[in-house]
């Protein structure tokens, strides 16, 4: 909802692209090519929902394993099975999360770095979106990631208002496109 809240918006020169993936093992990852194809992106930031957080979460690390503790959309549940069957272990993000993270904080936003996305289908997106960002020639130069960010109001608490969320994406996304080298901090400060 909040993404599509962005799309067609402009931030740090760019146009929004703000699109649905079904949560769905396998179709999320087709929808997600079938996008990159069409829009040809210059930065992907992949946004998840994240039921009993309080903030945004920043995702580090995408991690080659499906593991479902309940059942996607269709009613699939794999249980240790690689995202990409070869494919490596794992992928950093390449956004610059710590500067991601220092603009939420500055904003008056809760966030955090988080060092898992998890082994559901926000990671299955994470990671095939990374790997194919890493091992596509076409996709030289291009960076990605995700976020987590919390419920709404309707589905629970924690949570956070809708037009909270949409501020939050617009500054990471406005930090993301502006930012080609990370911060670094001093022993714990931006965790």
């Amino acid at each position: 909802m909040a993404t599509q809240c962005l799309h067609g918006r402009q931030i740090a020169g760019h146009r929004i692209v703000g699109a649905q993936l079904p949560t769905v093992f396998g179709e999320s990852v087709r929808v997600l090519r079938a996008l990159l194809q069409r829009h040809r992106p210059a930065l992907v930031l992949c946004t998840g929902q994240a039921g009993g957080r309080n903030g945004f979460s920043i995702e580090r690390v995408a991690i080659n394993v499906d593991d479902a503790r309940i059942a996607d959309n269709a009613g699939a549940q794999p249980v240790d099975t690689p995202v990409i069957a070869g494919a490596p272990d794992a992928y950093f993000t390449t956004l610059p999360i710590k500067a991601m993270l220092l603009s939420l904080l500055e904003a008056g936003i809760d966030a955090q770095v988080s060092q898992t996305a998890g082994t559901f289908v926000c990671n299955h997106v994470f990671f095939a979106l990374m790997h194919e960002l890493a091992s596509g020639p076409e996709w030289r130069g291009v960076r990605g990631g995700l976020i987590h960010v919390p419920w709404l109001p309707q589905q629970g608490v924690p949570c956070l208002p809708l037009e909270e969320v949409v501020r939050g994406l617009r500054v990471a996304l406005a930090c993301a496109l502006t930012t080609r080298t990370d911060v670094r901090a001093g022993a714990g400060t931006l965790y």
